[in-house]
Parts: C-alpha cells; sequence; structure tokens
C-alpha cells in the first residue's frame, strides 16, 4: 500500500451516495436497524441488492444470520433518522418512530423514499466488511421527494 489510509477514505468520499437504514429482528425479537451508504442494487433477474456492514458493527450477528431484512432508502428531510440508527443506544433508535410490518415481519420504516422488504441470499467476506445480498421479494417507492446523499464526509441535497 502506497498510500494513507486517510487518503483512501477521503477518495472514496469523493463519491456521493443515498443513505439507507436497514432493518432486522433479532432471534430474541428484538428490532434491529442501521444506517448505510454501501447499499447498492446487483441484478434485476434475479431482483437483488447488497450492502455492506462493518465486522465491528454491534448488528453484525443479526444480521449475518437472520433469514430477512429491509432496506429503508431515506428522503433528504431524513438526515436526523439516518443520524439515530448510527448512534449506539439500541433501543432509543426506535421511540416514536412509524413501522409497519411486511411478510416476513422485519420492521419497515414508514416515510421513506422507497422500502425493500429482502430474504438474505449471500453473505461474502469484504476485508472488514461482510457483503449481505438479499433478494427483494416486496417494495414500495414513492414518485415524490428526493434523495439524502452522503459525500465528503456529511450529508447533502440535490440542487
Amino acid at each position: 500500500m502506497t498510500f494513507e489510509p486517510r487518503a483512501f477514505r477521503n477518495a472514496l468520499g469523493c463519491f456521493a451516495t443515498g443513505i439507507a437504514v436497514v432493518t432486522t429482528i433479532a432471534p430474541d425479537g428484538e428490532k434491529i436497524g442501521v444506517t448505510v451508504n454501501s447499499f447498492s442494487s446487483v441484478s434485476l433477474d434475479p431482483p437483488l441488492v447488497q450492502f455492506c456492514l462493518g465486522r465491528a458493527a454491534m448488528s453484525f450477528e443479526a444480521f449475518t444470520t437472520a433469514p430477512s431484512f429491509a432496506v429503508n432508502i431515506l428522503a433528504e428531510d431524513q438526515a436526523e433518522l439516518s443520524a439515530r440508527f448510527s448512534r449506539r443506544d439500541l433501543q432509543e433508535r426506535w421511540e416514536g418512530l412509524g413501522v409497519e410490518r411486511w411478510d416476513t415481519g422485519v420492521p419497515i420504516l414508514t416515510g421513506c423514499l422507497a422500502n425493500l422488504e429482502c430474504d438474505r441470499e449471500h453473505l461474502y467476506e469484504g476485508g472488514d466488511h461482510v457483503i449481505i445480498v438479499g433478494r427483494v421479494r416486496r417494495l414500495a417507492g414513492s414518485e415524490e421527494g428526493r434523495p439524502l446523499l452522503y459525500f465528503r464526509g456529511g450529508y447533502q441535497k440535490l440542487a
């Protein structure tokens, strides 16, 4: 490696990404959620998506063992929701939130640009992260609204 880790991080920060909150249920029934900006589509046929989760995440075991998860794509006015699911306190995240349950029972956050309910299909090694691939089984999206973006270490909005 001929570059500093900070330089690598700064270079990656030049790629604007959307922000999502990925949710699941732990074996004991506890609702789990985490903010990610490492989400993308993988395939249209079959409908596959992926997100990456750090091995040090408190929710690592829940996401790597749960059979299902949901991706809740955030709108530009949901920066507080993104920040809420970035914090360490797991239960405080859910206070006062609108949540629906679809086929699998995983929490679906209301008011998002789009929601994707997925069955976990694959886990792949990814260095200090794991890549979780899911097959989309149900979705909802809004024709209105704009995305919350992350660029160079901060929240951004489309001009």
